[in-house]
């Protein structure tokens, strides 16, 4: 990887007077796929946003391909922790996903065209659910629900794809699929995945960083008892699904 995704300098973003994240320093190598993990409140999500420019940086600096976040939203596919979507709309799947094609600034009566339409479908196609097309929303799955958010994301064509706990109200088994196809959508695109989930920190990404408002960790997905206690504040027992799982390196007994 010879090219950087992001760079991240120095960046800290409050919130009134509260500080959100103080001080990330992080660069993010094109093709990379990064896991970042760390307690609730510790700034994950707003880390995500000022990726994406949602979110001013109070100060400090992003870079994304060397560009803005504002200028650089073309490249940037982003799945949302909690979308903003009454499942008791009626729309289908596929619409949801079309609206991915939508551009800033549309007019009035503004109508997609077959190329946008071809394109969705064939999205559908990769993320595994063209057979769901025509579903209500309200019918989905937890774990449809979350591949159509992805499938939207990936309308934009992105070089980059930021996803917020993508697996975190889903099943065993859709858990499963969900990683397997960010590990195939990885051969082609920088990822950068915010979970809690330790059984795809150690076993999926390339690296990982722990935050707890600042920058406690980065580096190989592969953590030391240190580390994770002192990005929780606390001794820190890991089980992944109920099952031993390494995610802390062996350390020798005194």
């Amino acid at each position: 990887m010879n090219n950087t995704a992001i760079h991240i300098d120095n960046l800290s973003v409050y919130y009134g007077d509260i500080p959100a994240i103080t001080g990330i320093n992080l660069n993010i190598g094109e093709g990379e796929y990064l896991g970042i993990i760390g307690p609730n409140g510790g700034g994950k999500s707003t880390l995500l946003k000022a990726m994406l420019g949602l979110v001013p940086g109070t100060f400090g600096e992003i870079r994304i391909y060397g560009k803005s976040p504002d200028r650089s939203r073309g490249q940037i596919g982003y799945v949302p922790q909690t979308a903003n979507l009454d499942k008791r709309f009626p729309i289908t799947l596929f619409e949801v996903v079309l609206t991915g094609r939508m551009k800033q600034g549309i007019a009035p009566f503004f109508q997609f065209n077959r190329r946008d339409k071809r394109f969705a479908a064939e999205i559908l196609e990769r993320v595994g659910i063209e057979d769901l097309a025509g579903r209500r929303i309200s019918e989905l799955s937890g774990g449809e629900f979350q591949k159509m958010l992805i499938a939207r994301a990936l309308t934009v064509n992105p070089k980059l794809l930021l996803l917020d706990e993508p697996t975190a109200s889903v099943d065993a088994g859709s858990r499963n699929q969900i990683f397997s196809l960010l590990e195939e959508l990885n051969k082609t695109m920088t990822i950068v995945l915010v979970t809690h989930d330790l059984m795809a920190v150690s076993a999926q990404v390339h690296r990982l960083a722990c935050l707890n408002r600042n920058l406690v960790y980065h580096g190989e997905p592969e953590l030391t008892e240190g580390i994770v206690n002192n990005l929780y504040g606390c001794p820190v027992d890991l089980i992944a699904h109920g099952v031993p799982h390494r995610v802390l390196k062996q350390h020798e007994e005194d």
